[in-house]
């Protein structure tokens, strides 16, 4: 992230004021076992507010980053972020370019909430919820999470709620309780039919 000090005052008095108004930006986006803002909400929170501070900002692809550039109207003043996009990602159910555009998207959301300072998290912390992490090799992958609901979903169970008693039910795998990535394989190889 470039910073150019005492040259950036319109341009960070200009955040400043834009970061005071800017309320908490509510999920309404299901993935798998999570939720999030989507991009087309961030804007509909955002643009108005932009527009109040003299702010702006694009996101152009250069060859294989996205660019972030945050700028102020009047002063030309600028900040920007570079991105790497990784190359070579599969999801389950997408081609080469889906899987592309999914990515760059999910980048242009967080490099937008980074760069602006947006919150669009719920506080953990004031749920009094206790966060535990999984023990190493007991963390699965976004692929094994989205193959197995992609797979429970062609049997026509879908939801977080069904999938969980799924799992339960046919595997002994607990809400809330680990799941290792060889546990994942495994349910992935059963219900592709590849079980040994």
């Amino acid at each position: 992230m470039e910073n150019k000090g005492e040259q950036m005052k319109a341009l960070y008095k200009a955040l400043a004021a834009f970061q005071q108004e800017v309320p908490t930006i509510k999920k309404n986006a299901q993935g798998y076992g999570y939720s999030f803002a989507d991009l087309g909400e961030i804007n509909d929170i955002i643009k108005p507010l932009l527009k109040k501070h003299g702010l702006g900002y694009v996101q152009p692809i250069e060859g294989k980053a996205i660019r972030t550039i945050v700028f102020h109207v009047e002063s030309g003043e600028s900040i920007e972020s570079l991105t790497d996009i990784p190359q070579g990602v599969q999801l389950a159910k997408m081609n080469e370019f889906q899987a592309l555009g999914s990515g760059i998207t999910y980048l242009r959301r967080y490099s937008i909430s980074s760069m602006f300072g947006l919150v669009t998290d719920e506080d953990a912390d004031a749920a009094g919820e206790q966060v535990v992490k999984a023990p190493q090799g007991y963390e699965i992958s976004l692929e094994q999470k989205t193959t197995i609901a992609n797979l429970l979903s062609l049997k026509g169970i879908e939801g977080k709620e069904d999938i969980q008693n799924f799992l339960a039910d046919q595997y002994g795998i607990q809400s809330g309780g680990f799941f290792s990535q060889k546990d994942a394989n495994m349910v992935i190889d059963d219900l592709n039919g590849k079980a040994k």
